[in-house]
């Protein structure tokens, strides 16, 4: 059973960090795209960052220069280092898995960490 758990969401001020981390199990990590979405209620689901199984990385322009995805395949962990938070950063996030490289179509989501940036 393919478990992902998040964790590491909190209540910050604008301006500051968050660590979002994502424990997978069940899955052979190393073989997957690794991906952080977030969403607001009563929008659609935005992806953030994504990092292959060759650790090149992708993210969405809002978020460049900002956050800092990575993964550690020998922990099976997903991280998303998140600086400079603004409050249009708020929402759930969420990690993803897609088999392979990153685009094929996401396999399972996590059920979400909420992160909140106040003004």
């Amino acid at each position: 059973q393919v478990q992902l758990v998040e964790s590491g969401g909190g209540s910050v001020q604008a301006g500051g960090s968050l660590r979002l981390s994502c424990a997978a199990s069940g899955l052979v990590f190393s073989s997957y795209c690794m991906e952080w979405y977030r969403q607001v209620p009563g929008k659609e689901r935005e992806g953030v960052a994504a990092i292959e199984m060759n650790g090149d990385v992708k993210y969405v322009d809002s978020v460049k220069g900002r956050f800092t995805i990575s993964r550690d395949n020998a922990k099976s962990t997903l991280y998303l280092q998140m600086n400079r938070l603004e409050p249009e950063d708020s929402a759930m996030y969420f990690c993803a898995a897609e088999a392979g490289a990153c685009g094929s179509g996401i396999d399972y989501y996590g059920q979400g960490t909420q992160v909140t940036v106040s003004s």
